[in-house]
This record gives structure tokens, sequence and C-alpha cells, in this order.
């Protein structure tokens, strides 16, 4: 059984209620059921605790308990909002160049124009594909209007950079970004970025740009994770645990 397979991660959604003894019962109650189920393991995928309004970490320490593996562990990179910005000097210079350039920032409900430029990077600098279709995220840009934003950039008409964010009360999520080559030259996605960190979200408590890894976590693309790091991000750890069922 997979706490899921849908989503980067997914456990246990709690309420105030919530107690750590509770939530051991909830384990061996949990066991018990999917022992009956002849289900032998459980693959639990923890929820980052910069996902949490409180502090919920019930669910780790049972697993600890119950002796479960841990069998991967993803890297994400986040800002803390309420803190100082310190962006690095790489950053900063691209920022400054790109304010130099004819710029609009701009939101949108136009997902086929940026599709059309994230499937175009994808496919030429990594041989990849969105995990979502044009159409999923239409549908759920629909559903959750409040929740999921697309913010461009353009120049003399042209769009040259985007952000699909996610967002709830206190955390936002870049869910896909895509930068044109002449996007990268004049430094337009970094521009956008510094935008939505420090104008549109300076009010969340976190700016999530998610992981950079590769082989269920065994790799990591540096020069991703650099470029996150240079708007002062720091490591949040996503972590994947496989519990047998005795």
């Amino acid at each position: 059984m997979y706490s899921h397979q849908g989503l980067t991660f997914g456990g246990f959604l709690v309420d105030d209620k919530m107690k750590t003894e509770t939530m051991l019962e909830i384990f061996e109650s949990l066991k018990y059921f999917l022992k009956s189920e002849n289900i032998s393991k459980i693959v639990y995928k923890c929820i980052p605790y910069i996902y949490h309004i409180k502090p919920s970490e019930e669910d780790r320490y049972s697993l600890f308990r119950n002796d479960a593996k841990l069998i991967r562990r993803d890297v994400t990179s986040t800002i803390n909002l309420t803190e100082q910005l310190r962006y690095s000097k790489g950053r900063k210079w691209s920022i400054n160049k790109a304010q130099k350039e004819s710029l609009e920032i701009f939101e949108s409900n136009d997902y086929k124009t940026f599709w059309d430029l994230l499937t175009g990077v994808l496919e030429t600098n990594h041989e990849a594909k969105p995990v979502h279709t044009l159409e999923e995220i239409e549908n759920l840009s629909n559903l959750f209007s409040k929740n999921i934003k697309l913010y461009m950039i353009r120049k003399d008409g042209i769009v040259l950079s985007g952000a699909l964010i996610y967002e709830n009360k206190n955390i936002v999520h870049t869910q896909y970004l895509a930068n044109s080559e002449q996007g990268r030259e004049i430094g337009a996605l970094d521009l956008l970025i510094d935008n939505l960190i420090q104008n549109i979200y300076k009010n969340k408590k976190y700016f999530d740009f998610g992981i950079s890894n590769e082989d269920a976590g065994r790799y990591l693309n540096t020069g991703l994770i650099a470029q996150k790091e240079g708007f002062g991000a720091r490591a949040v750890v996503q972590d994947f645990y496989e519990l047998e069922i005795k």
C-alpha cells in the first residue's frame, strides 16, 4: 500500500485533535487491516514540515516505533520568507541585467502558451515531458482557482519565461518553471522569481522550489539546485519509508 502514488508526498491528514498516542493507535489499526487484506508492506511518503499549518510529525514518530526503514530522501529547496533574503552575487547580477530590459510581468490564464514553452524547454534540454497534460492542468486550475496561479514575463509581446504556482495558507510551491533561450540570455526567469518572492508572495511563510533529485534521491542535479540556492533557498528533505507488516 502506498500513502500516495500520484503526489510527491502524502500521509495522514490530521486536525488539532491529533495526539501522538492516537497516531500510534492508528498505525496499529492500519497494520491490522492491511494484514487481513494480505498486504505485506506500506510505502509512506512523509509530508515535509513546511507544508504543515502547525507542527505535526506524529506519523514520523509512529514510523520509528514500528521500525519503518528509510528508503528514499529527496531534497527540496525552500526560502523562509519571514527572514532577510540573501541572494548570491550571480542571482543579483542576473536580476539587475533583466531590469534593464523592457520586460512585463503579468498573471495569466493562457496555459497553452505556457505549456508550449514548457514542453519545448523540457524536450530540448532534458528529453522529458511535464507530469501533467495541458488539459489536466487547465482542469486543475478551474477546480482550484484560488490555489493555482500562472505568472509569465514577456518582451515585445513574446513570452520568455513562466512560473506555475501552487499556493496555500502559508506556502508557495513552484510546480513548473520555464525559460526560453532568450529568457536565459537576459535573466528573465530570475526577474520573475524575484518579483514573486519580493512582491506577490512576500506575506507567505515559505517559498518552495521543489526537488532537484533523480534516481530516487540518489542523484543531485547540482546545476539546478545551485540556481535555487542562489535565491537563498535551503534544504528541506522529503522522506519515504517502507514498513513491513508482520
